[in-house]
Order: structure tokens, then sequence, then C-alpha cells
């Protein structure tokens, strides 16, 4: 399969899927208010997460499940997650690139983000695991 077809199929996938994460995020705010504050915001986050990653084109070199050019961003979040600081590294190697940690194609600077976006893909990414 190739990457286009890879895309098309992970978008409609994933847009399949947000009405459904919104849904049960409501059907969560209905039954119970405590849990409520702390669901609804994680929705939105995934979403702005995943779409800052299609907009900056980091899917062109990564995959959520797969290792493509880059390594799958499941596996990024995987290793990372019992780091305490793993959302602050994360946003530096983004901003910052970087070069022999998951093989030998660097990841180049992404100076076109800020921090704040590349803090939200950081926290994205690691949602993953």
């Amino acid at each position: 399969m190739n990457l286009k077809s890879q895309a098309i199929r992970m978008t409609a996938t994933l847009a399949a899927a947000f009405p459904l994460a919104l849904a049960a995020g409501t059907a969560c705010a209905q039954t119970s208010p405590a849990s409520a504050s702390q669901a609804a915001p994680a929705v939105p986050a995934a979403a702005a997460g995943l779409a800052l990653a299609q907009q900056q084109n980091c899917m062109s070199c990564h995959s959520v499940n797969r290792a493509f050019m880059g390594p799958a961003l499941r596996d990024v979040a995987s290793k990372y997650a019992a780091k305490p600081d793993a959302q602050t590294y994360l946003t530096h190697k983004i901003l910052e690139g970087s070069s022999g940690v998951w093989g030998a194609v660097p990841m180049p600077a992404n100076t076109q983000l800020s921090p704040g976006q590349a803090a939200t893909l950081a926290g994205w990414i690691l949602t993953l695991r």
C-alpha cells in the first residue's frame, strides 16, 4: 500500500472515530460531572494534535502505527512514556531535530513550529501509547 493510500485510510478511520469519541465524552458528561471535566479536553486535544501533525507534514515521515521513514508514533510514545519529562524531551526533539536515536535517517529541525505547537504535538504523541 502506498503512502497516499495509507494517509487516506488513516484519515478516514480517524474521521469515523472522532464522532464516536465525542459521543462517548458527551455520555460521560451526562452521567458523571466529575469525569466530564477530565474527559472533555482529551477529545479536542487529540483532534488538535492529529490535525497539527497532518498540517505540518509530520505524517510524511511518520505513521501512528507503523515505522515508515521515521518511527511509528506509538513506538515513540511507548519508549518515552515512563520518562518524567517526556513531553519536554519530545518537544525539544521536535523543534531541534534528532539523529541516531531511531536509526540512520535523521529527523530535521522543525523551525516552522512554535514551541507551543511542538508541545501540542509531543503531548498528542504521548497519548498514543
